[in-house]
Formats: structure tokens, C-alpha cells, sequence
């Protein structure tokens, strides 16, 4: 009993380290970075699939897996792309928010776009300083806002630059035809989510249907009509293989591009 006693109480008066968070917050002092092992690369996780389905079909299983390889990673790609495209158009939206509310107040263009990158994220805020230097020298607009590798951020950007000519060309209020621009971004953004969680579903189907011929092969050994020794054993089994492969890469890529065309335009 005393020795339960004595480790609740050992329980009880454990550090805590919730006042040393609070601390190193205050002070600004930072852990150090913990060393983490690079990712591979594309090429290199395609390499590994050719090698391993070399080691288990041959020629045919090494061509199949990775023809499947390169079509997960085009599509693990093409998803990250669609989120920092909703990012990118999110965060511009915000620093035009702000960008209108300075030249509300008064603000001149150039100083209206600086408090916003100030705000803003690192690639909103070097667009709006960049807006901020094209009006202080004024320069062109869509000369300023060219060169981004996102095609969503791209469109939204010539708008941004058509909008700015439209105000100097016939004197209109810049802050009325920025607010028209964010808040048009800002409905595309939300009709793209809308569409992309109702399409959840149909993605879902694709992918089941994707795994339907691992299934019947699986279903196959089972019943012992032995279709892996077919496959990775004869030529036409090389040949059949690879075939699949390729039809379930264009059934993936296909589905993929049907219910991928609600990216922000």
C-alpha cells in the first residue's frame, strides 16, 4: 500500500511541460530541426515498381507495374494540384480583401498592396508586391502578374490585370472592380468545392471498379484455376498482363479526367 501511495504521488508531481512551451513562445527560442529522410522522387519510386514487378512477372509484370505506377503518381499529382490551386485562388482572395479595404481608406494602390502582402502568405505576398512596384512605377499590370505555373492562379491573376486596365482606362473606383474581382474568385472557389465534394462518390466508384480485376485474380487462385502462374509464366500471359494494365491505366486516367474538369478556371 505505501508503495502505491508513493508512486501516485510520483505521478502527481511529474513535470510538466506545458510552462516550457509557454516559455520558449515567449522568448522565441525553437527547437531544433529534426533531421528527416528526403522523399523519393517520382522517378525513383517508378523504378522501384519496375524492379519489383521485373522480380515477380518478368518483362510483362515490369512494364505493367510501372505503366500502374506512373498513372498513381499522375493522379496523386493532378490532386495536389487542384488543393494549391484552391490555396493559391484562397489566399488572393484574402489579400484583395485587404488590398480594397486600404484603398477605401484612402490608401494609394502601391501602399494598399504592400499592407496586404505584409498579410498575406509568401506566394500571395510576392504577387502583391509585385502589383505593389507595377503601380508605384506605373507599370504594366499584366507584365507584373505573368509567370505563375498555376493555371488557376494564372487565370485568376489576368483577371486581377484586366480589372486594374479597366479602372485607369475609364476612371472607374479601382477598390468597386477589385471587390467584383475577389469576390468572383471567391464564388468559383466555393462552386469548385461543392462540385468536387458531390463528385466524391463517382470517385469512389471509379476506384472500386479499378480494383475489380485484382479482385477476380485473387477470386481465381482461390478456386485454383491458378491465373498468376498463367500471367507471369507464358508469353501470352506477358502479353495478356500487360494489356490489362493498360486498359485499367486509360479506365483510371479517364475516370480521373471526367471527374476532374471543376478546376477553377
Amino acid at each position: 500500500m505505501v508503495t502505491l501511495l508513493l508512486m501516485g504521488l510520483a505521478l502527481l508531481c511529474w513535470p510538466d511541460n506545458r510552462a516550457a512551451r509557454r516559455l520558449r513562445f515567449l522568448t522565441g527560442s525553437t527547437h531544433r530541426k529534426r533531421l528527416r529522410a528526403p522523399r523519393p522522387t517520382a522517378a525513383v519510386l517508378i523504378a522501384a515498381a519496375v524492379v519489383a514487378g521485373w522480380s515477380a512477372a518478368g518483362l510483362g509484370g515490369a512494364a505493367a507495374a510501372g505503366l500502374l505506377a506512373a498513372t498513381v503518381r499522375r493522379q496523386l499529382r493532378t490532386r495536389t494540384e487542384h488543393r494549391e490551386s484552391l490555396a493559391a485562388v484562397d489566399g488572393l482572395a484574402e489579400a484583395l480583401r485587404t488590398l480594397v479595404a486600404g484603398l477605401r481608406s484612402g490608401a494609394h494602390p502601391a501602399t494598399a498592396a504592400d499592407a496586404a502582402a505584409a498579410d498575406a502568405l509568401p506566394p500571395t505576398a510576392d504577387t502583391m508586391r509585385a502589383i505593389a512596384a507595377a503601380a508605384r512605377l506605373d507599370g504594366d499590370m499584366s507584365t507584373a502578374l505573368a509567370g505563375s505555373r498555376t493555371p488557376a492562379l494564372s487565370a485568376a491573376l489576368a483577371r486581377v490585370a484586366a480589372a486594374w486596365r479597366l479602372a485607369q482606362r475609364h476612371g472607374l473606383p479601382l477598390a468597386d472592380v477589385l471587390d467584383a474581382v475577389r469576390r468572383d474568385l471567391e464564388q468559383r472557389a466555393r462552386y469548385t468545392r461543392q462540385v468536387l465534394a458531390r463528385m466524391a462518390g463517382p470517385k469512389s466508384s471509379a476506384t472500386a471498379l479499378s480494383l475489380l480485376p485484382v479482385l477476380g485474380i485473387v477470386l481465381g487462385e482461390a478456386m485454383g484455376a491458378n491465373p498468376l502462374r498463367m500471367l507471369t509464366g507464358t508469353g501470352l500471359g506477358q502479353v495478356l498482363l500487360l494489356a490489362g494494365a493498360t486498359l485499367l491505366c486509360t479506365g483510371i486516367v479517364w475516370s480521373g479526367r471526367i471527374t476532374s474538369r471543376v478546376a477553377i478556371r
